[in-house]
């Protein structure tokens, strides 16, 4: 802190500068941040408080200009392009790259966040020339650059040198050098040296030009790690979550179950072989937590350095149950995702659809897409796919009707060696134009004539998905089924065939779901009393719930409530019951839902009784079919559908669809399903875009659902009701008048 910093900050505890505090927090983002604090702290000892009260308010507004001047990067066009690895071609060909690139019209590189070993080769030693000449040269042909921390692949001579760096893992095995990511993140040493390389790339490209943006790490994850330094941050974290009472823990976690308790926090034991499901979900709290101090870590260092125009992000992977997103992206206003996905005929834009609407939610606007498939991808050749054509543009506009402003691949050659051999770029090994380039470079046509029409796309979606972390875990370890025991990229799934967008949110104590008129909500299997309530004050003043089985049976340390299930949740339910039962796969009696005889529901059965709820399907079994184990439930405004067994596909789609009706969700669009998906939001010129796709090797007809617009791609004006020929795989995109 600046030592003056005192000084402003007694200054803003009168009520009218409470502005200042923010300001006093931020000050790192104004260039005259010292001269200023030294100001207040001069007129501080010299002025009186009135005088100060006027002479700060002039400060402030003219500090407020200058920072709304120099405001972080902003997209005014999509940016389009590649991860490039100059340092792994066999030959010297920046020359010819920057050309083909160009060429192309490719916009964006992303360069460096794997090269430590080349920026210092050994300890102390720093050579950056060949990266200024990468960085100099795509400057010169008007590429933008995202520069990447190199922290997830240690150089040799660390892990030689200082081998308490590398991971070590449940029951004794430790990471070994050869792969990326096989370091202890929270090491001090390992923390020392990042620090410094960090530090001295920054220092040498931060007022680069060419630099937009800098990618912190790479797709980081806690991978496993159980060094003992890591434990014992754990313990403190556990004793200090439990204010250091023993008793309390003991309670909490059941730990008096096979005489597990302690008497002391020297007698917490590792998670090697740990079987209590409350240590397991705290431990992987701790993993979200460390994770997130990691990279906000590495932000507060960039942050010393950036310029205001530049951002900082992350690319994270869409396995979302690893990362505490919310405190992740708290330093990163376009966070980064690395998509990859089925094609040719496994394409359907889910995954991206999944991904971006998770990003976007999080974001709380828009975000970037790091990576995804150019050509096929694989750590071997066994699932060699290449995209159909046409599946290359289409996936493009994916991304961008999710709220991306960016698409870039990995990456732009492929590589003649190592363990992604076959994950393969925009070139292929003879690094000469093919058919993706040529792709590639009719999408990048399309984007320079439409882009500034694309690009920050916002959305108002009326449903959401609840998405618990903690549930997640709970789940797996405590599973019930071989199938998928956090059915959450079913429910997505199923509001996406059926052209209802959707927002994804986290069981998080600051998510906000009530301006929503509709909730899917997976297994609700841990959850804080705080959360339900929500949740039941969120039906009782209108909203909408489908929630599936096995929600609010635990409490926050994953310990079954000693009430009758649903807990807290049962007055919004209106049943409760108090048995359950893995069961086969069943119909449903009476053919309920109109699915006729097929077997719909499996591998779970609660025994609901009703109390105000009213059944609406019993399970076709001489003993289940006692007990309703779908029902809805009238309370208050709203209207809460628990479904108390694993649905098939089918049954959820019919049982999501009939509560969206009812909530007044659906869509002109939801007359279609997929493979005709569309997807809506309002471009950064404030008008509303629609972008229809068609998912399929066959030619469809579309009757344009939505007022007369533009199509942005091609120019023709389309009226509302118009019929649209759609080819395989296309995409039209249309901006209303």
């Amino acid at each position: 802190m600046h030592p003056y910093y005192p000084a402003v900050f007694t200054l803003t505890g009168i009520p009218h500068f409470k502005i200042l505090q923010y300001v006093g927090q931020n000050l790192h983002f104004y260039p005259l941040s010292k001269l200023f604090c030294t100001f207040v702290a001069v007129i501080y000892n010299i002025l009186n408080m009135k005088t100060i009260v006027h002479l700060l308010s002039l400060v402030v507004s003219v500090l407020f200009v200058v920072r709304s001047a120099t405001a972080q990067y902003k997209f005014d066009n999509i940016l389009y392009g590649a991860a490039y690895y100059h340092e792994y071609m066999p030959s010297e060909r920046l020359d010819k790259d920057i050309r083909l690139m160009k060429d192309a019209g490719l916009t964006l590189v992303r360069v460096g966040e794997s090269s430590w070993a080349l920026f210092e080769p050994q300890e102390g030693v720093f050579e950056f020339e060949w990266m200024d000449s990468i960085i100099d040269r795509m400057h010169a042909a008007g590429i933008k650059v995202i520069l990447g921390t190199p922290t997830y692949s240690i150089p040799a001579w660390m892990a030689h040198r200082y081998p308490e760096v590398l991971a070590e893992y449940v029951k004794g095995e430790k990471a070994s050098y050869g792969i990326r990511q096989n370091m202890d993140f929270t090491n001090p040493t390992y923390r020392f040296y990042s620090e410094r390389i960090i530090r001295k790339m920054m220092e040498r490209y931060a007022k680069h030009p060419a630099v937009i943006g800098y990618q912190v790490d790479n797709e980081v994850g806690a991978r496993g790690i159980n060094n003992r330094d890591y434990f014992i941050g754990f313990r403190n974290y556990v004793k200090d979550k439990f204010k250091g009472d023993l008793k309390l823990l003991a309670r909490e976690w059941g730990m008096n179950y096979w005489g597990m308790n302690i008497n002391t926090w020297e007698e917490f034991y590792p998670r090697d072989g740990v079987t209590n499901p409350s240590y397991k979900n705290e431990w992987e709290r701790y993993n979200r937590k460390c994770l997130a101090q990691f990279l906000n870590w590495q932000c507060d260092i960039v942050n010393e350095y950036k310029r205001d125009d530049q951002f900082v992000t992350h690319c994270f992977m869409p396995s979302f149950h690893n990362i505490d997103q919310v405190e992740s992206f708290r330093q990163m206003e376009y966070p980064a995702i690395n998509v990859y996905h089925g094609v040719q005929d496994s394409q359907d834009g889910c995954m991206i659809a999944y991904s971006g609407d998770y990003m976007r939610t999080l974001a709380d606007g828009n975000y970037i897409v790091t990576e995804t498939n150019a050509q096929t991808t694989g750590w071997d050749s066994r699932r060699q796919t290449p995209p159909y054509d046409g599946q290359l543009r289409q996936n493009v506009y994916a991304h961008l009707a999710s709220g991306s402003n960016m698409v870039s691949y990995w990456h732009w050659h492929t590589l003649h060696y190592g363990q992604e051999t076959y994950w393969r770029g925009v070139l292929g090994q003879d690094l000469e134009p093919n058919r993706i380039y040529r792709e590639f470079t009719a999408v990048a046509g399309e984007l320079k004539k439409a882009g500034s029409r694309l690009v920050n796309l916002a959305k108002d979606n009326k449903v959401a998905i609840l998405y618990s972390h903690d549930s997640y875990h709970a789940l797996r370890f405590m599973p019930y089924t071989g199938k998928d025991n956090y059915p959450v990229r079913m429910m997505h799934e199923c509001l996406y065939r059926q052209n209802i967008e959707t927002d994804i949110i986290p069981c998080d104590s600051r998510s906000d779901f009530s301006k929503y008129r509709m909730l899917l909500i997976p297994p609700l299997y841990v959850a804080t009393d705080e959360l339900l309530r929500k949740i039941d004050s969120y039906v009782k003043d209108g909203g909408y719930v489908v929630m599936l089985y096995k929600s609010g049976y635990c409490n926050e340390h994953s310990a079954v409530r000693s009430v009758p299930a649903p807990g807290l949740l049962r007055e919004a339910c209106g049943f409760y019951y108090q048995e359950y039962a893995n069961i086969p796969d069943l119909a449903l009696k009476d053919k309920a839902f109109g699915l006729g005889d097929s077997k719909s529901i499996g591998e779970w059965y609660e025994f609901l009784i009703p109390e105000t709820a009213k059944p609406l399907a019993y399970a076709d079994h001489h003993f289940y079919g006692k007990w309703p184990v779908i029902t809805e439930n009238a309370y208050g405004k709203g209207k809460l559908i628990y479904i108390g067994t694993y649905p098939s596909y089918s049954l959820l789609e019919k049982i999501v669809r009939q509560t969206a009706e009812e909530a007044g969700v659906l869509a002109p669009q939801s007359n279609y399903e997929f493979p005709l998906i569309f997807r809506s939001g309002k471009n950064g010129a404030g008008k509303i875009s629609h972008y229809i796709f068609n998912y399929s090797n066959d030619r469809k007809s579309v009757n344009y659902p939505y007022p007369s617009g533009k199509e942005l791609l091609s120019g023709k004006i389309i009226e509302q009701n118009n019929e649209i020929g759609m080819n395989p795989w296309d995409v039209i995109i249309v901006e209303e008048n």
